[in-house]
């Protein structure tokens, strides 16, 4: 019976080996299957993105192709551009080059016509000079002759000649000693005139180099200086204005040669006295408030005076140099204003010779633009502006007119010479510089006074606001050396009698005319 038990526990044993078996391989096949399906799986996903990879490099690879072809459609466009332009230049150049030999061929011919008539000259000059010499003996032929006269009738004739022949070297002396006696007095005047400077300076630039401060009491004084000075050094160093603080009741004086400076002090100070509060923080806030407001001040007065006149396209910073001029007087008339009077008397002068009146406009607007800077740059007012109106693009023909004022730079156009003529109306007008009618007319009257009461003057004019007088004189009564002597005399009287701002240009004319009929 055991027996039989031990067989069928062995058979069942290997029936459950047998099933193990069987189910483990089950287990194997759908183990392998499942794989089998997450390997397709993974290798379609990896297609799909692999097909995106391909797809996003031929549109990168295309967006690559269309940039390079528009940045070489680029690249071509502006050579194109510069070949044209560069084919441009040439055409002009060659235009000006053309220009050129037309006018070189043109001076030849005149050169050619100046020759001939030099010739000509030449040969009257042979001419006369062979006539002289006939002269000459024929005059020594009646000298022998009148050897038969008395001695004093002799001796008169030859103390005519040789009077005659020393009036002609004395003459020629004369202009000698006057030549030598200008290059003298030049070096002289430079010494004279800085001396004079060192010693009047400070009268003379006071006026125009100082402003004043109401106060309502003296009290005020000491909340300016300030503990141990500190608010009056703070208000010094932000504004660079000296301020004097003295014994003269109610009154601070700020002195600075930069009339902007001295606004902004003058704005500045003011603000802090109605406040009430000193001290070097509040000064240095409100002295940058001003400064702030002086500069928009500036630059609105520049745009106003521009804006009247119909002047477009001027650079930004010469729009605000110009309104500094806002600030600027000469001979107590505001500068700003006196450009803008220029500006319109050199359109209407310009518009009745056929002249651009926009460009004269600009020549005259901008005349003393040099004066808002000449106390920062070395140079005259004229020199200065032709310098900055040429640095900020301004056309060649408005800076060389501002540059020719008062003969500096050579005048190159008519332009220049409007620009000096409507500068002299403008400060000739009476009454533009801070002078009465009266005082302005009987000035002239009594320059025309003192030339008229010479003998032989016909008539005299004063002109140019009285700067220069033309003193017409009778030919017969006057030979070169005369019409010098009487301009010295006239000049040196004018000066000594005639309180003048600035010089008189005393000229003498001395003219012949002779006039026939033909019948």
């Amino acid at each position: 019976m055991e027996e039989l038990f031990a067989g069928q526990g062995v058979l069942l044993g290997l029936g459950f080996l047998v099933l193990g078996f069987f189910f483990h391989a089950y287990i194997t096949k759908t183990n392998a299957i499942a794989a089998s399906k997450q390997a397709k799986a993974i290798l379609a996903e990896v297609q799909k993105e692999a097909d995106v990879i391909r797809r996003e490099a031929k549109v990168q690879a295309k967006d690559a192709i269309l940039r390079a072809r528009e940045n070489s459609e680029r690249d071509l466009t502006s050579q194109r551009k510069d070949i044209l332009d560069l084919e441009k230049r040439v055409v002009e150049r060659e235009k000006n080059l053309t220009s050129k030999l037309d006018m070189l061929s043109t001076k030849e011919m005149q050169l050619t016509g100046r020759m001939t008539e030099i010739s000509e000259h030449k040969e009257a000059l042979i001419e006369k000079k062979r006539e002289l010499e006939n002269q000459i003996r024929e005059e020594l032929m009646r000298i022998e002759d009148a050897a038969a006269l008395s001695k004093d009738e002799a001796r008169k004739i030859i103390m005519k000649r040789m009077e005659e022949e020393l009036q002609v070297e004395a003459n020629g002396l004369v202009r000698h000693m006057q030549k030598e006696a200008k290059e003298t007095a030049k070096k002289q005047a430079r010494e004279i005139v800085a001396t004079a400077i060192q010693r009047y300076a400070a009268d003379t630039v006071c006026d125009i180099t100082t402003s004043q401060v109401s106060l309502a009491s003296d009290d005020i004084k000491g909340r300016i200086i300030g503990k141990e000075g500190r608010n009056i050094k703070s208000f010094e160093s932000e504004t660079g204005v000296n301020v004097l603080i003295d014994e003269t009741p109610e009154v601070v004086v700020l002195s600075c040669y930069d009339p902007i400076r001295r606004e902004i002090a003058h704005v500045a100070l003011e603000r802090l006295i109605e406040d009430g509060r000193i001290h070097p923080a509040r000064i240095e806030e409100t002295v940058e408030k001003v400064k702030q407001e002086i500069d928009d001040t500036t630059r609105h007065a520049g745009e106003e005076a521009l804006f009247g006149l119909g002047i477009t396209g001027v650079a930004p910073e010469l729009v605000h140099i110009l309104g500094k001029l806002k600030f600027r007087t000469s001979y107590k008339q505001n500068v700003l204003d006196h450009s803008v009077e220029a500006a319109h008397l050199m359109a209407m002068m310009a518009g009745d010779m056929g002249l651009d009146p926009k460009i004269a406009k600009r020549c005259g607007i901008f005349h003393d633009i040099g004066k808002a800077l000449d106390h920062e740059m070395e140079g005259g007012h004229a020199e200065i502006g032709a310098k900055i109106l040429r640095k900020h693009g301004e056309e060649a023909v408005v800076y060389e007119a501002v540059g020719s004022q008062h003969e500096g730079m050579d005048v190159q156009s008519i332009y220049g010479v409007l620009c000096d003529a409507a500068d002299a109306l403008t400060a000739a007008r009476p009454g533009a510089r801070m002078e009465t009618t009266d005082i302005y007319i009987e000035r002239l009257e009594k320059i025309e006074k003192i030339a008229n009461q010479y003998a032989g003057v016909k008539s005299s004019y004063a002109v140019q606001a009285g700067r220069e007088i033309r003193v017409m004189v009778e030919p017969e009564k006057f030979n070169d050396h005369g019409t010098s002597l009487l301009a010295k005399n006239i000049a040196k009287q004018i000066g000594h009698e005639v309180k003048i701002p600035g010089v008189v240009r005393v000229t003498v004319i001395r003219e012949t005319r002779c006039v026939e009929y033909a019948k």
